[in-house]
């Protein structure tokens, strides 16, 4: 069968000429290929490593370990996960940390060795760079000195199957999707002797909507497994909220710091001698102050203020303010993608705006950011084969497309926009657990989870801001592809868990 390797986003929907993307970017499937059904039992594999993490050399064991679990009364699946374990530790109280990307199914492999496992994919600083020059190399950013790392991957990704006689499209809701972890998270942690470890979760992208689903199954169970905390990157928990429908202003506020911040990496932004990071803090304070007040006033707002936001706006966006005031003081981040550098014939990534291409079909076309994407999936194979040593001959999933919104299971509604308050699921799990953390992160240059949507979640949930800590990072939607970024993000799971 012919593989075809698409290098395009996991779009769900377009809103208003917003494409909203709740995936890592870049997905790989098979001509005509359906959800692969069939159930192999493979005895674990495990391997022994040496690595330097945290400044810290340790040695660990990786375990590739398929484990069946039951989420109704005909519907099951084994999962299969790649666990590393320090060595040499008392394991009982060691922290344990589930990570997961997004998708709605994708496997965990961005994640694995994108940024956070004990090897990643890296990428030379240029983002020009020839992707031949990608490696998969040692990485000492990996926070394995602090917290053992379990990243799964849901049924019918990765090497995880349904179990015989279940429909694959069982899991295919947001109630579903999150039960099958929840239960592999109970099952993992019996079956190895780890109900007394603190647990974690990282979720990225759509995973950050199944994080909090997770906690709020978990906190309600029959038996609530109290969680210590959980690491959101790239969220979308709030999608509701920063979704760009016209009359939603609150959406081009959220949206206003990242798009003064792509204007500025790419010279178009007014500088005026400021460093990013003022140039950011004045463009939030602008959004939240005069641009929402006015945005708010529509309409009724009198020519002097338009001009004055327009003028604003051209200053932090490089977009000239008679383009605003022709377009209602708003533009959308998807326009913003043709709009900034059209002069120069090119579009700017989805994932990662830092990155740009020519611009074809009227601005669509594949996303120039990718090319991150493709260090993982190119690597992936090689990593299984080489230094975990799997020889299964099943083949390795990196997703199950989902074509539509109809093709999920939104709750109560009828797509990720209709009023599905994800994050309290945290707030259950808060309730449960006074000690439970929250860690919020967001690629400075993505547009698709922004960093105004991040700050909006973690002040409009009715957290207790002594329990969240927000962070912004260098890079996009994966931003862990930016050495820095990965070494921070590592950094920030250390204190997280400590």
């Amino acid at each position: 069968m012919m593989i075809r390797t698409a290098f395009v986003p996991f779009v769900l929907a377009s809103v208003t000429g917003l494409a909203i993307a709740l995936a890592a970017p870049a997905i790989a499937q098979q001509d005509g290929a359906q959800p692969v059904r069939d159930q192999v039992d493979h005895p674990a594999v495990v391997t022994k490593h040496k690595g330097r993490f945290g400044g810290q050399s340790i040695a660990y064991t990786a375990t590739v370990e398929g484990i069946s679990v039951m989420t109704g009364a005909n519907e099951g699946a084994k999962i299969v996960s790649f666990a590393y374990t320090r060595d040499k530790v008392d394991p009982a109280k060691r922290p344990v940390m589930f990570l997961f990307n997004g998708g709605p199914i994708v496997a965990a492999q961005y994640l694995h060795i994108g940024g956070i496992g004990p090897k990643r994919v890296a990428y030379p600083d240029d983002v020009k760079a020839d992707p031949s020059t990608f490696a998969l190399v040692d990485n000492i950013y990996s926070p394995l000195d602090a917290v053992d790392m379990v990243f799964v991957d849901p049924a019918s990704t990765g090497f995880s199957r349904v179990a015989p006689g279940t429909d694959p499209k069982a899991y295919f809701s947001v109630k579903a999707d999150a039960a099958q972890f929840a239960a592999y998270i109970r099952a993992w942690l019996k079956q190895h002797g780890r109900e007394g470890s603190p647990v974690y979760l990282t979720g990225e992208s759509y995973g950050t909507n199944r994080a909090a689903e997770i906690a709020g199954q978990l906190a309600d169970g029959p038996v609530p497994l109290p969680l210590a905390g959980i690491f959101l990157y790239g969220q979308a928990a709030n999608i509701i909220e920063y979704s760009q429908r016209a009359a939603n202003v609150t959406s081009y506020v959220a949206s206003l710091p990242t798009i003064a911040a792509i204007g500025f990496y790419h010279g178009k932004a007014d500088r005026k001698g400021r460093s990013l990071e003022t140039f950011l803090a004045e463009a939030r304070s602008f959004a939240k102050g005069d641009y929402l007040t006015v945005l708010y006033q529509g309409n009724a707002a009198s020519d002097g203020d338009r001009r004055r936001i327009a003028d604003r706006l051209a200053e932090y966006s490089g977009i000239a303010a008679d383009w605003y005031l022709a377009n209602d003081l708003k533009i959308t981040k998807e326009r913003y993608r043709v709009e900034l550098l059209k002069d120069q014939g090119l579009l700017l990534g989805r994932s990662d705006a830092r990155y740009t291409a020519p611009i074809t079909d009227k601005g669509s076309g594949a996303d120039p950011a990718d090319v991150l994407m493709q260090g993982v999936q190119t690597f992936m194979p090689i990593y299984l084969r080489q230094d975990l040593k799997v020889d299964w001959k099943d083949p390795y999933v990196p997703a199950v497309a989902i074509a539509s919104l109809e093709d999920w299971g939104w709750g109560d509604g009828t797509s990720p926009f209709a009023d599905w308050p994800y994050y309290k699921g945290i707030t259950r799990m808060m309730t449960l657990n006074p000690g439970f953390r929250l860690l919020i992160g967001n690629g400075t240059y993505d547009t698709q989870t922004t960093m105004g949507a991040a700050e909006l979640l973690a002040t409009q949930s009715g957290w207790d801001p002594a329990r969240v800590t927000l962070r912004y990072y260098d890079g996009g939607h994966t931003g862990y592809s930016v050495a820095a970024t990965a070494k921070a993000i590592g950094d920030d799971i250390r204190a997280l868990v400590r």
